[in-house]
């Protein structure tokens, strides 16, 4: 019976919202995945695959930030941008990580002609690791079979912020003017 209870209680909205995929910076996210043309949604995903919403977490790899950027690729990024304001400190920021990792997912849907596995692959695994896979393998850009990724890491990566887009768009509804609303919690 305990178990049934936690189970059950998990399952509220607010509860779901509260403490298993909470949106902190909703509106930074959204502001930029509305200019760069992201779905929110995917954006929320890879935040809470990355850092689970959390501004100061660095990887043991070296990737900082809510969107887990790696100080190359950003600096890469900022140049790109043609932001002359880059520093790895700047990285900490939540403004400035969202912006980049939101603008970097979307050159990465656009090189991949807007194929969302793909476009996770290369943000997980990289670029070049993808274009090699899409040769080595004959991928198309219509590519759909996560199951075929390569990397163990990378495949299961794909499969969480697929399943956390999912969770978002569901908690987080879109209104017919676009902008995200959260539906309607029942306390």
């Amino acid at each position: 019976m305990c178990c049934f209870g936690v189970y059950f209680l998990s399952q509220t909205e607010w509860v779901q919202k509260d403490y298993l995929y909470p949106y902190p910076y909703r509106e930074t996210v959204e502001h930029y995945a509305d200019i760069y043309g992201v779905d929110s949604s995917l954006a929320a995903g890879v935040i809470q695959a990355e850092s689970r919403f959390r501004a100061d977490v660095q990887s043991h790899r070296g990737a900082v930030g809510l969107m887990q950027l790696m100080p190359d690729t950003a600096e890469w990024i900022a140049g790109q941008m043609g932001d002359q304001r880059y520093s790895v400190v700047n990285l900490s920021d939540p403004e400035v990580n969202i912006r980049y990792g939101i603008w970097y997912l979307a050159v990465l849907q656009k090189e991949f002609d807007g194929n969302d596995i793909l476009a996770l692959a290369a943000y997980n695994a990289g670029r070049g690791n993808v274009q090699s896979w899409m040769r080595l393998y004959g991928w198309r850009q219509d590519f759909s079979d996560v199951e075929k990724i390569p990397y163990a890491e990378t495949r299961e990566y794909v499969l969480r912020v697929l399943k956390y887009q999912k969770k978002y768009e569901d908690l987080y509804e879109r209104s017919s003017t676009g902008v995200l609303t959260a539906s309607i919690e029942n306390r």
